[in-house]
């Protein structure tokens, strides 16, 4: 199945688990419901196991958080539904948690993003961790303004020049 795929279903099961009532729900209910929303027949083997896959880890997940403080867990909810808003798809575009737009994904922990703080634009070059299913920016990286980026992109060109020569030695 490909990744695309994988991420879709994943994606849907996820937003019908989230907005099920626990009780009454079961994993035939959670198939059919993300198959008619994805026009999939998700009845084949390796769908109908993938969905199975997901839906046994929100159940994971949910134990584990009724094993915590249940304050936490209200207020957990609350960070994962601004999470869910700030992190879809926009007009195409691919925001991260924060809501910069990821420009490009330089590795599966690199990446460059355009966001605005304090009022000033920024181009950040930064590596993520995961916690928490979270994907969150490190310490390592660099963010600069417009202007910052400016001066760098004009000076590409020499340090091109400059990795070439190194290389040739």
């Amino acid at each position: 199945m490909e990744a695309e795929t994988r991420n879709k279903i994943e994606e849907t099961v996820l937003e019908i688990l989230k907005n099920s009532n626990m009780e009454e729900t079961t994993e035939y209910k959670i198939r059919k419901s993300a198959s008619e929303k994805l026009e999939m027949d998700l009845s084949e083997p390796t769908r109908k196991k993938f969905v199975r896959q997901v839906v046994e880890s929100y159940l994971s997940e949910q134990q584990a958080k009724a094993e915590e403080d249940p304050q936490e867990e209200e207020e957990e909810e609350e960070e994962e539904e601004e999470e869910e808003d700030n992190n879809r798809m926009r007009g195409g575009k691919e925001y991260d948690d924060e809501g910069g737009l990821i420009v490009c994904r330089l590795s599966d922990k690199r990446r460059v993003t355009l966001s605005e703080f304090r009022g000033k634009k920024l181009v950040s070059i930064r590596e993520y961790y995961k916690r928490d299913g979270k994907e969150l920016p490190s310490a390592k990286g660099i963010s600069l303004t417009a202007e910052q980026w400016g001066s760098f992109k004009k000076s590409v060109p020499a340090i091109e020049k400059a990795i070439k020569k190194m290389e040739s030695r």
